[in-house]
């Protein structure tokens, strides 16, 4: 190594370093992933599979272009690190459905490699229109810029009318710039959703202003990262903002950054950092400022057949409006041996501060009440162990065993007396989730590929009564086929039962029917330019209620056209 190369490397890690003690007030989490062996082919990563049911419908997206942008110097190295920019979350019985099918591989069949631009228009029942739009620039070796717009909307809804209508509107702007040492990379983004609150019989003549909710998302995010395989340092910063308001006066700003950072020691040890700063400001009444520092240091060993990690994590949060000063340390460590071929045996400990905004709530039930009691959930305690590999033949495998404590740990119920809004109960005790996962993907090269996933959990709540709106039972079956490289379709069916619920007006718990969820979405390409697509979404016809008193739209289709330039 030269003393030039040296030199850049060190000036390097002094500008990580300095940004870093710079902008201790931020967001935009990520775990670290340290050093691990490539995966290989048909081996299943351990994944968190979020699910929303909103009766949105969804395309399949365009060829990105930034997959497109060569690197100036590549390399076949395995990175120290890989990056996950967002912010934990508690997924334990995640009540979202997520509608957007699994793609066969990272790139879906295109018309023409040229055409990476592309308009979207259509329409369907509910009176439903869709429109998208994507540019970019895909002709620069070292930088991109890409830009979109879409919009989904329904006139109509599953009950009233026009009172349970809704729209959805997103606006993005994204750019990279790529050298040898690093990438630099911002977002711009905007999102505007407007609903209403229809869980309940309403009055005739109701002003649908007193029922009517907007959100209005505003969010700039930049970052820096290395992507030197060579380098001895790999590192990766990211900074972003958060704004959001509502129809009723609430607001929320969340400021947060994210650094990570690896020094190899030696070829099988590395030394590993992570640090997160979020600073918090919510508006809904009284002003509550409410801040999350985090600093994750951490050591991995690795060789072909066993892997090590062992560090702590040492979490502090502030909440003046509770007068919350904590700070809390939980050791964290994993052990992943590999006895033969690519099947692989797991065991691990972790613990941290989970952080539950405004937004990260109304992201997960659109029908939160006002002055919604905001806390963080502090997971005391995870123990985990499992298995995943390679079967062979196509076939892969994870099954997952997790016993973890919480504390405040949080559900969503019906207020009182409006039953027609949300509010976060918290045990204030130690929670104790038993949760039971099994994976089974099957893969045929780039043609068909099918993943059937299911979850069990067991809640053990201390002063709760229930894990109110929480499944107890969660299946998922994805499934993507192309055909000829002119029609793809993908298809999802959901499972889930055991969802309690309360009506705290009359004192009545309800035991809501399991839901059973098929959609199918099928892209028919025409030519070089044009391609046809339609949407089936909620195939059984189940006007089913996730949340009590809020039934879904039944079958509901869109169909369209496509154009690429």
């Amino acid at each position: 190594m030269s003393r030039s190369t040296r030199t850049v490397r060190l000036t390097q890690l002094t500008l990580a370093a300095g940004i870093l003690s710079a902008s201790l007030i931020a967001e935009a989490q990520q775990q670290p992933r340290p050093a691990r062996p490539p995966v290989k082919e048909g081996e299943v990563e351990n994944q968190e599979i979020t699910v929303e049911k909103n009766r949105r419908i969804e395309l399949p997206p365009a060829n990105r272009i930034f997959n497109k942008i060569p690197s100036v110097k590549p390399s076949t190295e395995q990175r120290k690190l890989t990056y996950e920019f967002q912010d934990r979350k508690l997924s334990v019985g995640d009540p979202r459905i997520n509608l957007n099918a699994l793609p066969v591989s990272a790139t879906q069949p295109a018309q023409n490699p040229v055409y990476n631009n592309y308009v979207k228009v259509g329409a369907g029942n509910y009176g439903t229109f869709y429109g998208e739009g994507f540019m970019g620039i895909h002709n620069q070796p070292n930088y991109g810029v890409e830009g979109s717009l879409r919009h989904l909307s329904s006139s109509i809804g599953p009950v009233d009318g026009k009172n349970s209508a809704q729209s959805e509107t997103k606006g993005r702007l994204t750019g990279k710039y790529l050298t040898e040492q690093f990438k630099l990379s911002g977002t711009l983004g905007y999102n505007r959703d407007q609903y209403y609150f229809y869980g309940r019989r309403l009055p005739e003549g109701v002003d649908r202003e007193t029922i009517r909710q907007r959100l209005n998302t505003y969010n700039l995010n930049v970052g820096i990262e290395n992507v030197d395989s060579d380098n001895l340092i790999d590192y990766s910063l990211k900074t972003g903002i958060y704004s959001l308001n509502d129809a009723y006066n609430a607001s929320e700003f969340d400021w947060g950054t994210n650094f990570n950072g690896s020094v190899g020691i030696t070829d099988n040890f590395v030394a590993l950092v992570g640090a997160d700063a979020y600073v918090t400001q919510r508006t809904d009444g009284p002003v509550d400022n409410r801040n999350v520092y985090r600093v994750k240091p951490a050591f991995k060993y690795t060789s072909p057949r066993f892997t090590a990690m062992i560090g702590l994590t040492a979490a502090n949060e502030t909440d003046k409006r509770q007068g919350i000063n904590k700070t809390y340390g939980f050791p964290i460590g994993e052990i992943d041996f590999v006895p033969t071929g690519n099947i692989h045996f797991y065991v691990g400990h972790d613990g941290d501060v989970i952080r539950n905004t405004l937004r990260t709530f109304l992201g997960e039930n659109r029908w939160l009440g006002p002055q919604a009691l905001l806390s963080n959930t502090v997971k005391l305690s995870d123990i985990y162990g499992g298995t995943k590999g390679d079967l062979g033949g196509g076939f892969s495998y994870e099954g997952k065993v997790s016993y973890a404590q919480y504390r405040n740990f949080y559900v969503f119920n019906n207020t009182w007396p409006d039953t027609s809004r949300f509010f976060p109960l918290y045990d204030g005790g130690t929670a104790k989730v038993l949760t039971i996962s099994a994976q089974l993907g099957y893969s045929q090269k780039d043609k068909f590929r099918s993943i059937l996933k299911g979850d069990v959990f067991r809640y053990g709540l201390d002063r709760l009564e229930e894990a109110w709106h929480r499944p107890r039972i969660a299946g998922q079956w994805s499934n993507s086929y192309i055909l000829n490289k002119k029609l793809f379709i993908t298809s999802d069916l959901y499972f889930y039962e055991g969802i309690r619920a309360k009506n705290f007006v009359s004192g009545e718990a309800y035991t809501l029917k399991p839901i059973v969820d098929l959609n199918f979405k099928i892209d028919y390409f025409l030519g070089k330019q044009f391609s046809a697509f339609v949407s089936l979404n909620n195939v059984f016809g189940q006007n089913y209620q996730r949340y009590l008193y809020y039934r879904v739209q039944g079958l509901n289709f869109l169909g369209g056209i496509s154009y690429s330039f």
